[in-house]
């Protein structure tokens, strides 16, 4: 999918560190179950509901009944989530087709079971990495393999090439200076579960394997976490650099913690905004981890409205965070095994840990 200078060749050279990391499938589960009202009436349609794409959202439902697109009259409703559940019509369709054998209006939800039952689930990724640093601390080779699901396959149709470029987001735009990298795609299609977008898709994957892999290389060269990255953000991307620095200062990055506390921080580029975040975490006594705090600092350009930026951001973490401690889809003998939130966990009130999100005043063009 990239290739930049030889990738192989600064993997023999030096130290190197070889992993792989996974996430598995997860559900978007939002609050409101699926659901649409749908009054069919001679040529016409008027529906009521929640869409993310509204006008085909209204072709999926004219295509049902056999009209024109223009007599189908929706009244959306931005309410209940989405988190890209909601760019798919599957819910559309089911309700038209049930309203069209009854002379009246017709709302059909779904039960918190078949909505676990039949998503379009985030796929399950595996990616497969190796990179290596010399003695003065700098990455002189890096590779990674993103194997897993497309959605673009199941929305669009075959791939050029072969490779999911959306699934690829993060990868191939990696932030760090490194000369000489190699970025593939190894298609693995599930056979029980279709796939579908989930706040993003391509970074909540592919960040989390770099950021890992980030950690893994400061450690063997022996610095800083904070102090490697920024190290890598020398040639490009100063804002993320900026977002870093400020990062660091605001945690108290250089403070000591109590016994059986930590941090670990992250780093991004995705859709046109840069962010870095701290998060501040205790192993408590039964051995299991909790979030303490969690510190962002953002560049997203010129920021129109600041409180529903830092919203955005709040739900953002809060989402990350249950997918990291809780979320997990499975399958046995074709059959999904969640059911409701007592087996497929969403993070309470009193899991979330403080968030102080810091906006970086800027004039560049809105991420």
């Amino acid at each position: 999918a990239k290739k930049e200078g030889d990738a192989d060749k600064g993997l023999a050279k030096d130290a190197r560190v070889d992993a792989a990391y996974q996430v598995p499938f997860l559900a978007h589960a939002p609050m409101e179950p699926l659901n649409f009202t749908v009054h069919v009436k001679p040529g016409a349609c008027e529906m009521w509901g929640g869409s993310q794409v509204q006008a085909t959202a209204q072709a999926a439902a004219a295509k049902v009944l056999g009209i024109a697109q223009d007599k189908v009259v929706f009244h959306n409703y931005i309410l209940g989530g989405g988190f890209g559940r909601r760019l798919d019509t599957d819910m559309v369709e089911k309700a038209v087709r049930v309203a069209q054998k009854v002379d009246g209006p017709v709302k059909v939800i779904w039960s918190r079971e078949e909505d676990m039952h039949q998503d379009m689930y985030r796929p399950a990724y595996r990616n497969v990495m190796s990179a290596s640093v010399n003695a003065d601390g700098k990455i002189t080779g890096w590779m990674h393999r993103v194997s897993g699901g497309s959605v673009l396959l199941r929305m669009f149709g075959p791939l050029k090439n072969g490779i999911d470029m959306d699934a690829l987001d993060g990868a191939t735009e990696m932030p760090y200076d490194v000369a000489d990298q190699r970025i593939e795609y190894s298609p693995a299609e599930p056979r029980a579960l279709r796939v579908g977008w989930w706040r993003g898709v391509g970074p909540n994957n592919t960040v989390f394997a770099i950021e890992s892999m980030m950690d893994e290389l400061a450690k063997k060269a022996g610095k800083d976490p904070i102090a490697f990255r920024l190290a890598h953000l020398k040639q490009k991307n100063p804002r993320l650099r900026a977002a870093l620095e400020r990062v660091a200062r605001e945690s108290n990055w250089d403070q000591a913690l109590p016994a059986r506390h930590g941090r670990g921080v992250c780093a991004q580029f995705a859709f046109g905004t840069y962010m870095a975040t701290v998060a501040e975490v205790e192993v408590v006594s039964d051995g299991t981890v909790r979030v303490r705090r969690m510190t962002s600092v953002v560049d997203a350009g010129r920021v129109v409205n600041p409180d529903t930026l830092k919203s955005q951001v709040q739900g953002g973490l809060i989402f990350g965070l249950t997918a990291a401690l809780h979320g997990n889809i499975t399958v046995e003998n074709g059959r999904v095994q969640q059911n409701n939130f007592n087996d497929y966990r969403m993070m309470r009130i009193n899991e979330t840990p403080a968030i102080d999100v810091h906006i970086i005043q800027s004039s560049e063009a809105p991420g």
